[in-house]
C-alpha cells in the first residue's frame, strides 16, 4: 500500500536531478563563453560567476577544469557531427562539404572554441571517440562530394581535415572577417575541385554566403 510519505520521497530527488541538469548546462554555457572570451586560462571562478552559481556547484560537476573543457569539447564537437549529419542527409552533395567548412572557418573566426580549444589544451582531453565520429563524417561529406563530380577524386579526408584545421587556425589567430573568409576559402575550393569545375563546363560550387 502507498503511504503518504511515498509522494515526498519520490519528489525531491526528482527535482534535485533536475536542477542538477539544469545547474550543468547553465555552467556549460558559461564556460564555452568564458574560455571562448579568454582562452584555456580562464579561471572556473569566471565560469561560475558568469553561470551565477557557487564555484563549489562547479566543482561538483566538473571536479577539475581539465574535466569542463573535456565537456565543452564533447558539445562542440557533438554539435559539429549533427551538422555534419545534417548536411550528410538533407544537403546538396555538390555542397555541402563546403558548406560544412565554410561554417567551421565563420565560428572559429567569430569565436575561441572548437581550434582555440583543441589546439591550446592537446591531446590530454581525450577525445578521440568524439573526434573520430566527426572525422567519419567529414569522409562521409566527401565521398558524396566526389561521387557528384564536386570534388576531385584523389583528395583524401586527412587532406580535407588538415585544410580545415588550417583555415580555422588561421582566421582564429588573425580574425578573419566575413569578406576575407569567403575569399581565402574560394581559393581553398577551387583547388579541390576537378579540372572540368574550374574551367566553367559545370556551375562551380562555392563557400555559402558569410
Amino acid at each position: 500500500m502507498t503511504t503518504p510519505s511515498t509522494p515526498a520521497t519520490d519528489g525531491p530527488p526528482q527535482r534535485m536531478r533536475a536542477d542538477a541538469r539544469r545547474n550543468r548546462a547553465r555552467i556549460l554555457a558559461a564556460a564555452e563563453e568564458v574560455f571562448a572570451e579568454k582562452g584555456p586560462s580562464a579561471s572556473t571562478e569566471e565560469v561560475a560567476a558568469r553561470a551565477g552559481v557557487a564555484i563549489g556547484t562547479v566543482f561538483k560537476h566538473f571536479p577539475t577544469k581539465q574535466d569542463l573543457l573535456r565537456a565543452i569539447m564533447k558539445d562542440l564537437l557533438a554539435r559539429l557531427t549533427q551538422e555534419v549529419d545534417t548536411l550528410a542527409g538533407d544537403g546538396d552533395p555538390a555542397t555541402a562539404l563546403f558548406d560544412f567548412v565554410s561554417g567551421t572557418v565563420e565560428q572559429a573566426a567569430r569565436k575561441r572554441t572548437v581550434v582555440g580549444l583543441l589546439a591550446e589544451s592537446g591531446a590530454g582531453l581525450q577525445l578521440a571517440d568524439s573526434v573520430q565520429l566527426l572525422r567519419q563524417g567529414v569522409e562521409g561529406l566527401l565521398a558524396r562530394s566526389q561521387r557528384a563530380g564536386a570534388v576531385r577524386e584523389d583528395v583524401r579526408p586527412d587532406e580535407v581535415l588538415a585544410l580545415l584545421t588550417a583555415a580555422c587556425q588561421g582566421a582564429l589567430s588573425a580574425g578573419w572577417d566575413r569578406d576575407l573568409q569567403r575569399r581565402t576559402l574560394a581559393i581553398v575550393f577551387d583547388g579541390l575541385r576537378p579540372p572540368a569545375w574550374r574551367t566553367g563546363a559545370d556551375p562551380a560550387p562555392g563557400p555559402r554566403d558569410l
